[in-house]
């Protein structure tokens, strides 16, 4: 499989770029996520902001505009030509007990803006707090847990809006 990469830049530019090229690349690292590229007799300072090399998406700045990259390779192709590719939005409308256990805190409202990874509320089971964290982005419709309750596998505690 040869290592040719497709870049999406601000879910607008895309183009192909090969892993020769990218060693191909005049650069230098001038700080840690700072780099100083020379390409066609022009100066470029990149930085890098953000990233996640596992999602394979990054935050830059060249030249003090910024960019959000997404970057794939050969292998993401065949996985989505293939119909294995995980929806990029997560439909999860409803956070349940995973186990049985007792509500000790409540970290949201109804009606809140939450991210992803916020913390939902904690539950204890089998004397360890667990913290229930938000799957997606998204706003708290309903929180059918109440702090003190002890709640069975299974139930749900709280809906996110449509």
């Amino acid at each position: 499989m040869s290592t040719n990469y497709k870049v999406n830049a601000n879910k607008t530019f895309e183009f192909d770029i090969t892993k020769a090229a990218v060693l191909s690349l005049d650069a230098i690292e001038v700080a840690e996520g700072k780099y100083h590229l020379l390409q066609n007799h022009q100066p470029y300072h990149i930085e890098i902001l953000k990233s996640d090399f596992n999602k394979k998406k990054y935050i830059i700045k060249v030249n003090n505009n910024t960019f959000e990259l997404d970057i794939n390779d050969d292998l993401d192709k065949l996985i989505n030509e293939m119909g294995f590719a995980t929806s990029s939005k997560k439909t999860v409308d409803s956070i349940k007990a995973p186990m049985p256990g007792l509500i000790l805190e409540i970290n949201v409202e109804e009606g809140q803006n939450v991210q992803e990874n916020d913390p939902l509320l904690i539950l204890e089971a089998m004397k360890m707090e667990n913290v229930i964290t938000s799957p997606h982005d998204g706003i708290i419709k309903t929180i059918t847990a109440i702090k003190g309750d002890t709640v069975e596998k299974g139930s749900v505690l709280i809906e996110f809006a449509p």
